[in-house]
Order: structure tokens, then C-alpha cells, then sequence
């Protein structure tokens, strides 16, 4: 019997959570590293800096910690493993159901100003503002962070795109819901090009002021056909009940905006999930 859906949004809730899909990590906040007796460890932090659930170990994406071992980093990793609504997953356009009835997401979106991190998994941008939200359902989500992926977690009828970008939003009671965009290699992304510029290529201890505003609307494609299914954080602790949008239209950076991110994370992505009767609507 396929899993109701609750409509999506539109990368946890925690650090570099969201991802990434962001998103804990990418799929949403900034991880916290302490030294304990000369050890390094991280700390997952929530979207406001407080501890979080989940992710004290460290992780990463290869190797024994890589993702095939976060369930057995951490207790609280144990939904990377036993998890029945895991993300990333394959778009399978044939398996899609496409319901023109869904109510329309609302984005509002205004220049805004970023800082940046480098949390060892991938490069966040963090809002210093909340006016950027985002209603599905009647349901507000405040823009929490952007971060990026290499290669593109999520696929289209089994491949990756260069890159995917996760637009993570938080509501009042702490749900996520990720906005994904794809990311293909074309011409320079100017939108963009602020972050850039100042591409933190070490771990940082502090954010870095991004100098200009970003305007994550006119970021958007111009096409808003997306998927929307029931998913998780696509990093440690991998929790569940993340509203995914994941847009069909991918955008566009150049040859060496693409290379300038790989040169700091060659590949930083969690490979895909199985669907298990998971429904993926098109709206």
C-alpha cells in the first residue's frame, strides 16, 4: 500500500543536514567541531546553533565512515540504515504521477545577505535574516540555509547532474522541507558568482560574509514543474519526514564555477535510496 504523501515544498534538522540535499550537515546547519583531549570531534548543531539530535561521530563520504558505515557510526544514525523513507532516490519519470490539483507552492524570496562556512562537508550558506519563507499547504518555512553537492545527489531516470543546490526551510514546530535544484555545466551562474568569490577552501571556525545580496528568486528556473515526495536528510542523522521539491529544470554554472567547488569537495554526495512504494507527484 504506497505511503500517503504529505505534500512537499517547493536542502536537517540540523548542520550541514540539509544537503544535500542539506541539509547534522547539508540538510541543515553548521557543524560544531570541539577538541576534546586533543581529539577533534564533531558536533551536529540545529539551525539556531543548539546541540542537536544524532551525529556526534564523525562521518564522512568514504571509507569506513563513509555512507555505507553512518548507521553504525552513531545509535542516532540508526534511520541511514532501518529507515523506510531515505533521500536521495532516482526520479524515475515513468514512475512519476502527475497531479495538476496540488495546491501551489509559494516562494517569496528577496535579495538577501549570506555568510558562508566550510564545515568539512560542504560549503553553507547561511541566511542572517528570516524574511525569505516558503508555504506549502498553508504551512510557513523559513529559509534556513543553501548548500551544494557534487555530483548531484538526486537523479533524473538514473543520472546525476554536475551539482545540486539544497534550499533548506525550517517551519515553528522544526519540519524541513528542501527546494533541490540541478545543476548543470553551461554558462556562468552571475546569481551566484558573490558566493564564489569567496569560497571558503579550508574548514572555518567563522563565517564569511558573503559582500553582496543573493537573490535565490531569480536563482529559480523560470520552468517550477517539480517532484514532490517524502523523504529524510540525505547526511547523519539521516532523520525522516523532510518535504523534498526538487525542480525538473536544471540551472546553469560555468566549466570553472563547477571545477572551483569540485577542487574543495571532489564528491560529497550520499548515493540513492531505495524508493520502497514511495509516491513521486509532479505538480
Amino acid at each position: 500500500m504506497k505511503k500517503k504523501l504529505v505534500y512537499l515544498f517547493s536542502a536537517v534538522s540540523v548542520s550541514f543536514l540539509l544537503g544535500a540535499c542539506s541539509e547534522q550537515t547539508p540538510e541543515t546547519a553548521a557543524l560544531k567541531e570541539e577538541k576534546t583531549d586533543g581529539v577533534k570531534e564533531e558536533q551536529t548543531t540545529d539551525l539556531k546553533g543548539n546541540e542537536a539530535e544524532g551525529a556526534y561521530a564523525q562521518w564522512s563520504y568514504n571509507g569506513d565512515t563513509g555512507p555505507e558505515h553512518w548507521g553504525k557510526l552513531d545509535n542516532a544514525n540508526l534511520a541511514c540504515v532501518n529507515g523506510s523513507e531515505q533521500s536521495p532516490i532516482n526520479i524515475e519519470f515513468t514512475q512519476v504521477e502527475e497531479n495538476k490539483k496540488l495546491e501551489e507552492i509559494q516562494i517569496h524570496y528577496e535579495p538577501t545577505t549570506f555568510s558562508l562556512a566550510n564545515n568539512g562537508h560542504t560549503v553553507q550558506a547561511n541566511t542572517v535574516t528570516e524574511s525569505n519563507r516558503m508555504v506549502i499547504e498553508g504551512n510557513e518555512y523559513k529559509l534556513a540555509q543553501f548548500h551544494f553537492h557534487t555530483p548531484s545527489e538526486h537523479q533524473f531516470n538514473g543520472q546525476n547532474y554536475d551539482m545540486e543546490l539544497h534550499i533548506v526551510h525550517e517551519d515553528a514546530n522544526g519540519k524541513l522541507a528542501v527546494l533541490g535544484l540541478m545543476i548543470k555545466e553551461g554558462k556562468e551562474n552571475e546569481i551566484l558568482a558573490p558566493v564564489w568569490e569567496v569560497l571558503p577552501k579550508e574548514e572555518t571556525e567563522k563565517d564569511i560574509r558573503v559582500k553582496e545580496p543573493i537573490d535565490l528568486k531569480a536563482l529559480l528556473p523560470k520552468n517550477q514543474t517539480s517532484f514532490h515526495y517524502n523523504g529524510s536528510l540525505t547526511t547523519p542523522p539521516c532523520t525522516e519526514e523532510v518535504k523534498w521539491v526538487i525542480n525538473e529544470q536544471p540551472i546553469e554554472m560555468s566549466k570553472v564555477q563547477i571545477q572551483a567547488f569540485k577542487e574543495i569537495f571532489p564528491e560529497n554526495h550520499r548515493p540513492v535510496q531505495t524508493l520502497n512504494k514511495r509516491e513521486i507527484i509532479k505538480n
